[in-house]
């Protein structure tokens, strides 16, 4: 932050060279990050700009540096069709560390951020389906939901259906695996 005077001016120039009418005002701290103040509303482009300037600052950690985003709220999705044993009745539950990675490898899921960690829910007692319940950021015009609604892609040999839902009211349905 001392040196917040000379990244604007940096990031500006940056913000010039691509022809862009977006300028910072100024960078204040936040405690969530970084906050940048600008004179319009900024685009995705801008906005990959000002993160590309970041990542290259000497003395920035590359790890730490997340994805800037404008204002944002959650959104709510299912994902039906998965097997809760999904390994042949192996009597291993499906884990949402298992299903987080395989979304995140699945290209419909490209520039998704979770909101929260997905939940896995056996859909009955008897039965032998699972619902996946996710939380995602989105932007206010709810884009990036809206491009995943009824979408599918494959778990293993299964092909799995994203649905849209209200919102994920947190209610634990059934849950048969205990760790």
């Amino acid at each position: 932050m001392k040196k917040s005077l000379l990244h604007v001016s940096n990031i500006n120039k940056a913000l010039k060279n691509a022809k862009s009418e977006v300028l910072v005002n100024f960078i204040r701290s936040e405690q969530s990050g970084i906050m940048v103040v600008t004179n319009k509303v900024m685009s995705s482009f801008d906005l990959l700009i000002i993160k590309n300037y970041v990542k290259n600052v000497k003395y920035s950690d590359i790890l730490s540096v997340d994805i800037p985003h404008l204002l944002q709220s959650k959104s709510y999705l299912k994902i039906i069709g998965i097997p809760y044993y999904l390994y042949n009745n192996s009597q291993v539950c499906l884990l949402p560390s298992n299903v987080e990675k395989i979304i995140k490898q699945s290209q419909i899921f490209d520039n998704i951020v979770l909101a929260s960690k997905l939940q896995v829910i056996k859909v009955s007692p008897k039965s032998y389906m699972s619902i996946v319940w996710v939380d995602i950021w989105d932007v206010q015009s709810r884009s990036r939901v809206k491009s995943l609604i009824n979408q599918c892609f494959n778990i293993e040999k299964y092909i799995t259906t994203i649905r849209g839902i209200n919102m994920n009211l947190g209610i634990l349905q059934y849950k048969n695996c205990w760790k």
